[in-house]
């Protein structure tokens, strides 16, 4: 039943917006990040990695989150030597809440204030996996993680009273159009695929979102979410030679640089044009509706309680 009322409520004026955003460029931001201090995490390819260079480029003072320690290494000496930039990293693993949990509390024993939080690090995949928390990978990866974090951190960043916090979110979002079966996160009882566990996570992603967004309310603290275009990068790769062959027919022939999400995330956590701007998504810097299922309020409640549940925060 709610599946059908997802799609009564769709309009094709909403879809056609999202069409004309794909073809645009983003807004330009010339504004420098001396002395703020970015937090990002999934910084060693892809979209993270350019994010990286631009906001070492512009001034930034870079927190890094990944997991492979190896390439958080090169990429801290590049930026070194060709930025001269303050970096360091937090090696993390998304697939181990409690991996998360300290990076939250060595996050909170900073010494200075988080001025920009991006949350990029992602995953895609075709078969259902679990991770060594027993939780479908997707959503934990892609949403309970991201989730932690901002909860875990959401006094601080409130004391501090500055903090943008961006979601590399997607349009892929709207391929869950069930939304988030909260009764069934492990994909028992539904048919899985790759499109549906990850929509069902950026939905749920975007549902929480809106909590966040009241938390913060008459703070300057701003949390946004952006679909980052269809850009070159390494989601998904890990799908095996099928994937790997219909990715590169299907989406890589007309992917765009990752520095064109780079420059969309430079925007929305330094323009001034994004000052007060609040609890909304953005393809690329156009502000877009997410799919009527991400924006089901009704369903934000049950969702942030389970992810507290699943995070182990309920009684925190």
């Amino acid at each position: 039943m709610s599946l059908l009322r997802y799609l009564v409520k769709y309009r094709f004026h909403d879809m056609a917006e999202m069409i004309r955003n794909d073809k645009k460029s983003p807004l330009p931001c010339e504004r420098n990040l001396e002395k703020k201090t970015v937090v990002i995490s999934g910084t060693t390819s892809g979209i993270g990695l350019q994010t990286a260079r631009l906001f070492a480029e512009k001034g930034a003072e870079l927190i890094c989150l990944n997991r492979n320690a190896e390439k958080s290494a090169v990429l801290e000496q590049e930026l070194k030597d060709k930025f001269r930039c303050s970096i360091q990293t937090i090696i993390t693993d998304f697939t181990s809440l409690e991996d998360v949990r300290n990076t939250a509390r060595k996050l909170l024993s900073l010494d200075k204030p988080i001025d920009v939080l991006i949350h990029n690090a992602g995953v895609f995949n075709t078969r259902r996996l679990y991770t060594k928390d027993n939780i479908e990978m997707v959503f934990q990866v892609n949403h309970l993680a991201s989730f932690m974090l901002n909860y875990m951190l959401m006094d601080k960043l409130k004391k501090e009273n500055r903090a943008r916090i961006i979601y590399v979110n997607s349009e892929g979002h709207r391929f869950a159009l069930a939304g988030v079966h909260l009764n069934d996160l492990d994909w028992q009882k539904h048919i899985y695929t790759g499109l549906k566990s990850y929509g069902a996570a950026k939905t749920a992603q975007l549902l929480t979102m809106q909590k966040l967004n009241e938390y913060f309310a008459n703070s300057a603290v701003t949390i946004n979410a952006m679909h980052p275009g269809n850009v070159k990068s390494g989601m998904g790769n890990n799908n095996g030679k099928l994937y790997l062959m219909m990715k590169k027919k299907m989406i890589l022939s007309n992917a765009k640089d990752p520095e064109v999400s780079a420059k969309a995330l430079l925007y929305l956590a330094a323009s001034y044009g994004m000052n007060g701007i609040t609890g909304r998504f953005f393809n690329l810097t156009s502000e877009e509706k997410p799919a009527p299922h991400a924006r089901d309020y009704s369903r934000t409640e049950a969702v942030w309680k389970k992810s507290l549940e699943l995070c182990g925060l309920a009684q925190e």
